[in-house]
């Protein structure tokens, strides 16, 4: 979070301003998760993005299961709504996020009987896809993806509006854009090339020079337009004006 404000934005202070924001969120308290009981397990750095992916599934979480993909290299993240946990359904997902990254190396999971059913064996091998599986007993062997799966669910118990669907889109378009403390770049950037425009992309001066106008005094300061500036765009957004991709 600190990372991606100071690519737009500065002012005294912002790292501890921040720090107590978050500090005096409620629903980021409640989720916080437990320190680990043991180290995870580290694999190897992928040589490229999209090489290895580890997959898993979190939940029933309130109703729902996801399964959770995650790139090894750019920590790129996916959570889909699964309607079934079945080998079928398991496919049908990856299918659809292989035709938009394309293949990877390697696929690792755990020892669930959707994984290790002979349809999604023959599915993987078919494709070249070596798929490595976490140690029995040992589900912390698939660390990154059990990382990742209590990232999910702490996000998403945070999000109150809207369906299950457009929650994991609101996730997603922020963690997407977001540097990442283990690499230093935003997923997009190390999977894609790129940065992913988004909203705070409007704060720009030659985008919007009124709302956005630097003071030197703190109570004018570029703290106060941010937050004038962010008030403004929750409501206009709350009366239907504006549409977050």
């Amino acid at each position: 979070m600190k990372s991606l404000a100071r690519s737009y934005v500065w002012w005294p202070n912002m790292d501890q301003v921040i720090s107590e924001w978050v500090g005096k969120c409620r629903p980021c308290q409640e989720s916080r998760p437990d320190p680990p009981v043991a180290p995870i397990r580290e694999w190897e750095k992928p040589k490229g993005p999209w090489g290895r992916i580890h997959i898993d599934f979190a939940g029933p979480f309130h109703g729902q299961t996801f399964l959770i993909v995650v790139d090894a290299f750019s920590k790129w993240l996916e959570i889909i709504l699964m309607p079934s946990t079945t080998a079928e359904s398991v496919i049908k997902a990856l299918r659809k996020l292989f035709a938009t990254h394309g293949l990877p190396d390697t696929l690792v999971s755990d020892n669930g009987p959707q994984f290790t059913a002979t349809l999604f064996e023959g599915y993987l091998a078919g494709l070249g896809i070596r798929h490595a599986l976490s140690a029995p007993f040992h589900p912390a062997s698939n660390g990154l993806a059990e990382r990742f799966v209590r990232t999910a669910k702490e996000a998403l118990s945070r999000l109150d509006n809207g369906d299950w669907q457009a929650r994991i889109d609101q996730f997603l378009a922020v963690q997407h854009a977001t540097p990442c403390t283990a690499t230093g770049r935003s997923p997009a950037e190390l999977l894609m090339g790129r940065k992913l425009r988004c909203v705070l992309d409007r704060l720009h001066p030659n985008y919007s020079h009124e709302i956005f106008n630097f003071h030197a005094d703190e109570e004018q300061g570029p703290a106060s337009n941010l937050r004038v500036w962010c008030s403004t765009q929750q409501e206009q957004q709350q009366k239907g004006l504006l549409e977050y991709s």
